[in-house]
């Protein structure tokens, strides 16, 4: 295969399926994003994405699988900056500053990057279903756990790994029914509204993590 600059040139098919995956995701971002996920259909996002059902089903196998590719849009950045963090600080500190520097990258994304406006579609889509909410947080070894794990020094699968998890993602929950009401009750909601309410849920997470004790 031909390179550019050291990068793997991509080939036409290649390129193509990779454009029609991208014009999915677009597609439910809008639909789910008006409708809401639950009101959205497959047959939905293949219309407006100007492909067959079956087509859809050849990138996606359901509408959950395209959802969870849009909330692994941001775990995948958030990764990426929680290697990042010192080795030193603790794990939920070390998660909390990633998060942040994740939420902080996009008022200034590139084009085609995760854009503060693009993240703030794909919170109102997590939001807008129970469902939804609760598949984006159970356990999958994400590209977060993955790092995490290397963090520890333990394997993604290994209970620790998946105990920080559990509890991060309940706290990330909470944070965003914070940001849900926020929504319900302001105009408009900008990113930095979602990192307030999650600085301010965070405060309250370390005070309880604080008071805890080892067992005698």
């Amino acid at each position: 295969m031909a390179e550019a600059r050291g990068a793997p040139v991509l080939g036409l098919r290649e390129r193509k399926k990779r454009r029609t995956r991208a014009t999915l995701i677009d597609a439910a971002v809008g639909l789910c994003d008006r409708q809401g996920f639950d009101g959205t259909t497959v047959d939905q996002i293949a219309a407006i994405a100007d492909v067959s059902p079956r087509t859809f089903s050849r990138y996606f196998a359901t509408k959950d699988a395209i959802a969870l590719a849009l909330v692994d849009e941001v775990l995948d950045i958030a990764a990426r900056e929680l290697a990042l963090q010192p080795v030193e600080l603790g794990n939920f500190e070390a998660l909390r500053r990633a998060y942040l520097a994740m939420a902080e990258h996009t008022k200034f994304a590139s084009e085609g990057a995760l854009s503060s406006k693009r993240l703030l579609q794909i919170l109102r889509i997590t939001l807008s279903s129970a469902t939804l909410r609760q598949a984006a947080v159970e356990f999958r070894a994400s590209a977060v756990d993955v790092v995490l794990a290397e963090r520890m020094g333990v394997s993604v699968n290994n209970r620790r790994v998946k105990l920080v998890a559990a509890v991060w993602g309940a706290f990330v929950i909470t944070a965003l029914q914070q940001v849900a009401l926020d929504m319900a009750h302001a105009t408009t909601v900008s990113i930095d509204d979602v990192v307030d309410a999650f600085g301010a849920t965070y405060a309250e997470f370390a005070v309880e993590v604080a008071g805890l004790k080892e067992p005698v």
